[in-house]
């Protein structure tokens, strides 16, 4: 298992450098300029844009600046951000963690739907609970996102007023304050994984259920609840597993949008603001980090295949 990791570790270094190569390319050459923003319009002058390209070194060719920016990462070093003057590692790593609460609420939110909805259909199948479940499941992959999230504000935000629309809430204020601030976006962000899930479970479920051991499980009397939960889900949920860890990476990418939606406090609007503002460094480190966390949660999902499945192993 040691080798297998060292060798998948490894083997994410070009790729991670590949993404570093393309998102460098695409922001510098890309219309548009940061220092023109970073001036304002009434500083904006030839001199001024001249003495601030120098000081940034965006006066040398784009290659050098990229051989400059590979070397600062490799020691270490995401760069400064060109619009704040702040270390890009320490605005990631303050708002990173934010970031990761709304994820894994939105993967919690995600899970807690789809198993027992995927189990109640496959148990019910074509019975009214199994119609209701994939009524849920189409209408979720339909549904957009950010149309969920604006009609979830109009409604429980504006009209009801039973949660707050904005921000994240702060722990000073108790504990339901940052709950409450996090139910909207993370229902908002997990309920098209939901109705993924939900589907994949119940198709997995229903292949497990034919197998000749559960049937053995029930001809020997076993009450319904034990052979779908000790015996059919422990198979059928590896399936589940490996979609929702590879989905986790879709759930960072549309935090950007429902952070952006919710103003909350993370690094997916920390990445908006930044492509706004042309902040290279900024958009870099960013992406940087969303490509490594998709990395380590897929690696992380195939050591968990061995925990729940003992015939797998890796050599």
């Amino acid at each position: 298992m040691f080798n297998y990791l060292v060798r998948r570790l490894l083997t994410n270094i070009p790729v991670l450098l590949g993404i570093s190569f393309i998102t460098f390319t695409l922001v510098t050459f890309a219309p548009g300029d940061a220092i023109s923003l970073m001036l304002g319009s009434e500083t904006v002058n030839a001199a001024n844009v001249e003495r601030l390209r120098l000081e940034l070194g965006l006066d040398k060719p784009w290659y050098v600046q990229y051989a400059n920016y590979m070397k600062g990462l490799f020691q270490g070093d995401l760069g400064t951000s060109i619009t704040s003057q702040q270390p890009v590692a320490k605005q990631i790593f303050e708002r990173f963690p934010n970031t990761l609460v709304l994820t894994l609420s939105a993967m919690l939110v995600a899970l807690l739907i789809a198993i027992p909805a995927g189990i109640l259909s496959a148990a019910r199948r074509n019975r009214p609970e199994d119609y209701g479940a994939m009524f849920f499941s189409m209408l979720g992959v339909a549904m957009p996102n950010f149309w969920l999230g604006l009609i979830l504000i109009l409604f429980f935000g504006l009209e009801l007023r039973w949660l707050p629309i904005r921000g994240m809430g702060s722990l000073d204020e108790g504990f339901w304050d940052v709950i409450s601030h996090l139910i909207l976006p993370a229902f908002t962000l997990g309920t098209a994984l939901a109705a993924i899930l939900t589907r994949l479970t119940r198709n997995a479920m229903l292949d497990v259920l034919a197998e000749d051991y559960v049937r053995t499980a029930k001809a020997k009397g076993l009450k319904e609840r034990i052979v779908l939960y000790k015996h059919a889900l422990r198979n059928a949920i590896i399936p589940v597993l490996t979609t929702a860890g590879l989905q986790f990476g879709g759930l960072l990418g549309g935090a950007v949008i429902i952070e952006t939606i919710f103003s909350w406090p993370g690094l997916g609007l920390l990445s908006i603001n930044a492509i706004r503002q042309r902040d290279l460094p900024m958009i870099q480190g960013s992406v940087l980090v969303f490509a490594l966390c998709f990395m380590l949660v897929t690696l992380l999902v195939d050591v968990l295949y061995s925990a729940i499945d003992p015939r797998i192993r890796y050599g």
